[in-house]
């Protein structure tokens, strides 16, 4: 769990970082959940994107893929959610 200071620090971090992932109508799949959890170690802190024809609320999905892949959720605006895991291998960010 990170603190209020650590998800503002992480929310700033993520401002200039892309989209690498989109969640389309197929949902939250097993195939997306493991390339998540790759991205997350490699990146510790990635953008995903809820496509419109998804269906789903984008906070749910957010909090569902988290919960799956072992991250904490740093925000959720509009259609994109930031997550955040700390990498096993090879830490990267540094949170105050």
């Amino acid at each position: 769990m990170i603190s209020s200071k650590q998800r503002a620090y992480l929310r700033g971090l993520a401002n200039d970082f892309p989209v690498i992932l989109q969640i389309g109508k197929g949902g939250l799949t097993e195939n997306l959940t493991k390339t998540v959890s790759e991205a997350l170690e490699a990146r510790e802190l990635i953008k995903v994107h809820v496509l419109e024809n998804s269906g789903e609320d984008p906070q749910t999905i957010a909090n569902e893929l988290a919960a799956t892949v072992g991250a904490d959720v740093v925000s959720v605006t509009g259609k994109k959610a930031v997550l955040y895991r700390r990498s096993s291998k090879k830490p990267i960010i540094e949170l105050p």
